[in-house]
C-alpha cells in the first residue's frame, strides 16, 4: 500500500512540473503530392506527444495555466529521411476578466530542414545538440515561454530567452540554416539576438505594458485599458527611430496588427490621431488596417 501511495505522489509530482504547453501540431505534406503517406501521420503524432509531455521548465503549471499554442509544419519535399519544410508557430494567452485570448507569438520559420526516421526517439537535452528537428522545436518552445512570461511580468522571460540562446549556440554545429548571422535578417539568430539587445529594449517593455496595463485592465475600465495600449505602442517609436524597420517590429505586428485594428475601431472613444500616425510610421505594411481605425 505504501508503494502505491508513493507512486501516486510521484506521478502527481511529475505531472505538476510538466506540460507547460497545450500545443496543437499539424504536419501538412500536401505540397509533396504524397500527403497520405503514413510517415507524416507518425511524425505529427510523435511531435505532439513530444512537445506536450516534455518538462521544459522546473515550474508547476496547472491545466488551466498551460499556454495554448500551435505549430504547423508544411513539408515541401522529402527524400528518405531528409525533409525540407517550413514551420508556423503561434501562441496566445488569456486576457484577465474575459473569455478572450490574445495572440502573443506568431513566427513563420522558413529555414526548417531536418532528418527524421519513422518512430525515432525524440529527446530534448538542454545542453546538447540532438538534431535540427529537436533544436528548432525547442527553440520555439522557449520563445513561446519567454514572450508569454514577458506579458505577465516585466522581463519575466529572461530565463527562457537565455535557454533559447543556448540552443542557438550549440545548434550551429549542425550546419543547418537559421542559426547564424549570415543566414539573413529574418532568422532565429536575428530574433533572439534582437530580443536580448539593448538596441531593442522597448520591445519587452511594450509586451508587458500592452498586456498587463492595457488588455488585462479593460475588463474594469475599457477606456483606460485602451489608453494604456496606445501609450505602450508609442514606446515602439523610439525603437524604430533607433533602428528603422527592425525584424522585431515585424514579429510584433504579425501577431498584433489585427487585434490593434479591432481594439481601436470600437468604443469607448479615445484620441487616436497620434496612435494612427505612430502605427503608420512604424508598421507601414499594415497601413490598410490603420486606415480602418476610426473610433
Amino acid at each position: 500500500m505504501r508503494k502505491i501511495v508513493y507512486l501516486v505522489i510521484l506521478a502527481f509530482s511529475l505531472q505538476s512540473h510538466a506540460q507547460e504547453l497545450n500545443c496543437d501540431v499539424i504536419v501538412n505534406a500536401q505540397l509533396t503530392g504524397n500527403e497520405n503517406v503514413q510517415i507524416f501521420k507518425t511524425l505529427e503524432r510523435q511531435l505532439k506527444e513530444f512537445i506536450n509531455s516534455t518538462s521544459w521548465t522546473n515550474k508547476s503549471f496547472k491545466p488551466q495555466e498551460r499556454i495554448n499554442c500551435s505549430m504547423v509544419i508544411n513539408v515541401n519535399d522529402y527524400n528518405n529521411d531528409n525533409f525540407q519544410a517550413t514551420i508556423q508557430v503561434q501562441s496566445s494567452r488569456p486576457v484577465y476578466g474575459s473569455t478572450y485570448s490574445t495572440p502573443v507569438y506568431n513566427y513563420n520559420d522558413k529555414d526548417f530542414n531536418f532528418q527524421y526516421l519513422e518512430f525515432q526517439n525524440m529527446v530534448y537535452n538542454q545542453n546538447q545538440f540532438e538534431s535540427n528537428l529537436i533544436s528548432v522545436l525547442a527553440f520555439h518552445v522557449y520563445m513561446i515561454l519567454g514572450m508569454d512570461a514577458d506579458t505577465f511580468t516585466f522581463k519575466g522571460g529572461d530565463e527562457y530567452y537565455a535557454q533559447a540562446q543556448v540552443i542557438l549556440n550549440y545548434s550551429r554545429q549542425g550546419n543547418y540554416k537559421g542559426w547564424k548571422l549570415e543566414d539573413g535578417q529574418q532568422s532565429r539568430f536575428i530574433l533572439i539576438d534582437n530580443i536580448l539587445s539593448d538596441t531593442y529594449k522597448e520591445f519587452r517593455s511594450v509586451l508587458y505594458d500592452y498586456h498587463r496595463n492595457g488588455l488585462d485592465q479593460m475588463h474594469s475600465d475599457t477606456k483606460e485599458g485602451k489608453l494604456a495600449i496606445a501609450q505602450s505602442l508609442s514606446g515602439l517609436l523610439a525603437m524604430n527611430n533607433r533602428r528603422p524597420n527592425s525584424y522585431l517590429l515585424r514579429v510584433f505586428f504579425d501577431a498584433k496588427a489585427e487585434e490593434i485594428e479591432d481594439i481601436f475601431s470600437g468604443g469607448p472613444t479615445v484620441n487616436i490621431s497620434d496612435l494612427v500616425s505612430t502605427l503608420t510610421r512604424i508598421a507601414p505594411m499594415h497601413a490598410s488596417k490603420w486606415r480602418n481605425i476610426n473610433f
